[in-house]
């Protein structure tokens, strides 16, 4: 099984403050963890490319993305700082790492659909799934996994695409762009309340939100996820599987509660993994979201990339 694994050394320059937990240290953590565990030498690494204007319009307005990529670029120029959220700054490596960040998703999503590889992980920052078509909240500045899924819908002619998010937090960005889309199936989990305090009554007919309680523990989430994913994911039979793939819901995250450890990641990767067998000729293109403790993060990204390369 041939998974691709793309990145690029610009998602580092993204950098928010000393203290912030969306920081440039969480990819080194994982490349580290990879390197020494070998499983790096399983994987097809691939440079992530810049993403066009063009690819980010297929989830966001027109004028979020020139708004967004406006001030950036400024910073750029500039060296200074921008709040964009009490959470969410960007500064002048943002634009770069953003734009990467995107231009990975579509890049891992025409490998995939071209029969390059089975699978590909997006091992890139910043993460995406908070960003609504017009604006930027929650660490997320453009929506990486939207904009994939709507470039396969859009430009590479398919019918039906899936999404799945099993960050602790609510994608309601990418809820956002995407409900009523009756082209595309969203499943999650999140913890609730948490942040952004949303998803409890979903958007859309074509999502299906799970609300968790903190202090869940795996084999709670594994039963809901039977229960409430599996069904409708096999009844809608997905040409493709995108993944928003956050690890803060990890017993050891502090920015979360609930209580996943690295056999629960394995688990869902792999039912996931069925589903995708079973309708899509096996095709997923899995994104990085959230994960902030380091060692938590690198254990279950290696856990989920074994499972999607089969090794």
């Amino acid at each position: 099984m041939s998974t691709a694994f793309f990145s690029h050394p610009d998602c580092r320059l993204h950098d928010m403050g000393a203290g912030h937990p969306e920081c440039p240290q969480r990819l080194a953590a994982i490349d580290d963890y990879l390197i020494a565990s070998g499983l790096d030498i399983a994987l097809d690494r691939r440079e992530a490319p810049l993403a066009s204007l063009r690819d980010l319009g297929f989830a966001h307005s027109s004028g979020h993305v020139d708004e967004v990529c406006d001030v950036l670029e400024r910073l750029e120029a500039s060296g200074e700082m921008h709040a964009f959220d009490p959470d969410t700054s960007g500064g002048p490596g943002t634009l770069k790492a953003a734009l990467r960040a995107a231009g990975a998703a579509v890049a891992a999503t025409n490998a995939v659909l071209d029969g390059e590889v089975e699978n590909a992980f997006c091992a890139v920052r910043p993460p995406g799934h908070h960003a609504t078509r017009d604006a930027a909240m929650g660490f997320c500045f453009f929506n990486n996994v939207a904009v994939a899924a709507r470039h396969a819908l859009d430009v590479r002619g398919l019918q039906r695409v899936a999404i799945v998010d099993f960050d602790v937090h609510h994608g309601n960005g990418t809820e956002d762009i995407i409900a009523g889309d009756d082209r595309v199936l969203m499943a999650s989990f999140f913890q609730h309340p948490l942040y952004p305090y949303s998803g409890a009554v979903p958007k859309g007919t074509n999502m299906i939100n799970v609300p968790i309680p903190p202090y869940t523990r795996g084999a709670e989430i594994r039963e809901l996820i039977e229960a409430n994913w599996m069904p409708r994911l096999e009844e809608f039979r997905p040409e493709m599987i995108f993944i928003s793939a956050g690890f803060d819901a990890h017993r050891e995250d502090d920015l979360g509660q609930l209580g996943l450890v690295e056999a629960d990641y394995e688990w869902i990767t792999l039912r996931i993994m069925g589903v995708a067998e079973r309708h899509a000729q096996g095709r997923i293109v899995s994104c990085l979201e959230g994960g902030y403790h380091l060692g938590a993060l690198a254990r279950s990204v290696a856990t989920h990339l074994r499972a999607l390369a089969g090794v």
